[in-house]
């Protein structure tokens, strides 16, 4: 039970995870059989509707997005500043996270990299955005596959040619996908960034100290 505790963020968040991808599997079934049968053709099962294009589609699109806003949150908050925002580093303050992890490398408890030193720690150093960035461009990918079998489906239920792939990839569609999800994400983001500064969440790691003034950056 203890190990549960202390891990029960990360726990609570992949549940809800599950649930709702569950939740969407079993919506996006129905309503694309219903899709199916309203243009004379056979509806898919279960099985058959886990490797359609308009489940992957629809998982990557959303994917995509967030690890592309958390991708840039950690490195933007490297280098930009907004003053009063938890989110934020101090203006002119050298924070803990920039000191030089060389400095601890004889510490007995250092992560791997920190000890080995080398190119293994400059990638270390980075490894979070990259990892994110990575998971961004995996899900890109996933989109663009997922995206562009769904509208071979979509195209030939209307009785036109499939599109080839570079045909979908410049396509107002894929884009118009894309955009809406990146738009949103990054609206979020900034809301939270700046909420930050006058609103409190008491006993929330995210929020300032509910009696810290307004002009505190930082936690």
């Amino acid at each position: 039970m203890r190990w549960i505790h202390d891990r029960s963020l990360t726990l609570t968040m992949l549940s809800l995870f599950v649930l709702f991808a569950i939740g969407q599997v079993v919506t996006g079934w129905h309503a694309h059989n219903a899709e199916l049968v309203e243009h004379g053709r056979a509806a898919l099962s279960f099985d058959g509707y886990l490797l359609a294009g308009h489940l992957w589609e629809a998982v990557f699109e959303n994917w995509e997005s967030e690890f592309l806003q958390m991708a840039a949150f950690v490195t933007f908050t490297t280098v930009l500043y907004q003053v009063g925002s938890p989110e934020s580093r101090r203006p002119g303050v050298v924070e803990l996270v920039d000191v030089d992890p060389r400095r601890f490398s004889h510490l007995p408890d250092v992560p791997w990299p920190v000890s080995r030193g080398g190119w293994v720690l400059v990638v270390y150093e980075h490894s979070l955005g990259i990892a994110l960035f990575l998971l961004f461009a995996v899900s890109w990918v996933g989109h663009v596959l997922g995206g562009w079998s769904r509208h071979a489906v979509e195209e030939a239920l209307h009785g036109q040619a499939p599109p080839s792939l570079a045909q979908y990839l410049a396509s107002s569609q894929f884009w118009f996908e894309s955009f809406q999800n990146w738009q949103s994400e990054f609206l979020s983001v900034a809301a939270m960034i700046w909420l930050a500064v006058y609103l409190r969440q008491r006993g929330s790691p995210e929020s300032k100290p509910v009696h810290a003034p307004h002009t505190e950056t930082g936690r």
